[in-house]
């Protein structure tokens, strides 16, 4: 028997209430939710329960399947499209209560992992621009476009429904390579997109996300929070101390200066007490930093066709021949011998795939 080394799966999930309407609109184009769910092993019968969770990497792949299936390659955009605040239950309410756009993205990155966990999401100032960042942490869960897609234009569509319709983002980015229909998805999000970036973004200008639109109703915004916080509380777990660390640099990566400064500031800590809480674990910001860089590095590249431009970029280097030395550093070999190696096994196994699918002499015969 031989054996294959497979990376392990993180126990992530989402709920059930943000799945349910994605499957009423998916039966509106074609009825083959439930085709689909049983083909990604999601059962009916979890779906009668709103707070129920299913896995997050099938209800990823369930999306990815859906818009082949329909030969919609913009599916998860356009149903970002047609999203509603209560598609995403008290979050959605919570964000809607708000009294400032920043408010509301606030509630969002708080409060994301009531809805899916393994998910990082936070806000950030650059200069007079906001920044709100969005992605899946669990590096097993690929391809994921769809996901990304929907998920930051329905996050438009949240802001437009509850603060102004005419509203624009100032640009959006996008972690996955730019697809052929890209003009398509540009009308969706009525902003200029980067794509091959190092996480999902909405970059929005900061005295329109600061305006005040509404008074809030206080006590009914800390009850959806008391509720929200609950639901966090019953699958939430304790995170080692170099876990939120790492969480902070796979945010952060490629935006800013990955310190030892920085990163205490973030944490409220001195930046002595992050070094010695990370030397009780063995680690050092280097370490994590280092790590985190190798892993992305590695999922950019099995792309096949990454520039290596955009690969430094999104890891922080100041260039492509920067990225290209340390990688030599890592693997003793340069990126392209890599890219090649990727290209290489696709090759062998469209082959094997071929050579399957096609029916010998002897068995014609």
């Amino acid at each position: 028997m031989t054996n294959v080394n497979r990376q392990s799966r993180a126990v992530s999930y989402i709920r059930v209430s943000a799945l349910t309407p994605l499957i009423e609109r998916l039966q509106k184009r074609r009825p083959v939710a439930g085709l689909l769910l049983s083909r990604h092993g999601i059962a009916a019968t979890e779906l009668n329960d709103p707070y129920a969770i299913v896995p997050l990497h099938r209800f990823v792949a369930f999306l990815e399947d859906a818009a082949e299936t329909l030969g919609e390659p913009c599916l998860g955009g356009k149903f970002g499209a047609e999203f509603k605040p209560a598609d995403i239950g008290p979050m959605g309410m919570l964000f809607s209560l708000a009294p400032t756009i920043r408010d509301g993205f606030d509630r969002i990155s708080r409060y994301v992992n009531s809805l899916q966990n393994a998910t990082i999401s936070g806000l950030t100032e650059e200069g007079d621009r906001l920044v709100w960042s969005y992605r899946i942490a669990d590096k097993t869960i690929w391809p994921r476009r769809q996901d990304a897609e929907y998920s930051v234009v329905a996050s438009c569509e949240l802001v437009r429904s509850c603060f102004n319709s005419r509203w624009r983002p100032a640009e959006v980015h996008f972690e996955h390579d730019v697809p052929e229909n890209a003009g398509e998805l540009a009308k969706l999000i009525h902003a200029p997109i980067r794509f091959s970036q190092s996480s999902n973004r909405i970059v929005m200008d900061l005295n329109e996300a600061e305006r005040i639109y509404r008074s809030e109703d206080k006590q009914l915004s800390m009850m959806l929070e008391r509720h929200v916080a609950d639901l966090m509380g019953q699958t939430g777990g304790e995170s080692s101390f170099a876990a939120q660390v790492k969480t902070l640099i796979e945010l952060y990566i490629g935006r800013r200066a990955i310190t030892v400064g920085f990163l205490a500031d973030e944490l409220g800590i001195s930046s002595r007490t992050l070094q010695r809480r990370l030397e009780k674990e063995g680690l050092t910001i280097s370490d994590l930093t280092r790590t985190h860089r190798q892993e992305l590095a590695a999922t950019m590249l099995s792309a096949g066709n990454a520039r290596m431009a955009d690969v430094a970029q999104a890891l922080g280097y100041a260039d492509g021949a920067a990225f290209c030395r340390a990688f030599k550093v890592w693997k003793g070999h340069a990126p392209s011998k890599h890219t090649a190696a990727i290209t290489k096994q696709g090759q062998q196994r469209h082959a094997v795939i071929w050579r399957r699918s096609v029916p010998s002499v002897a068995s014609e015969a």
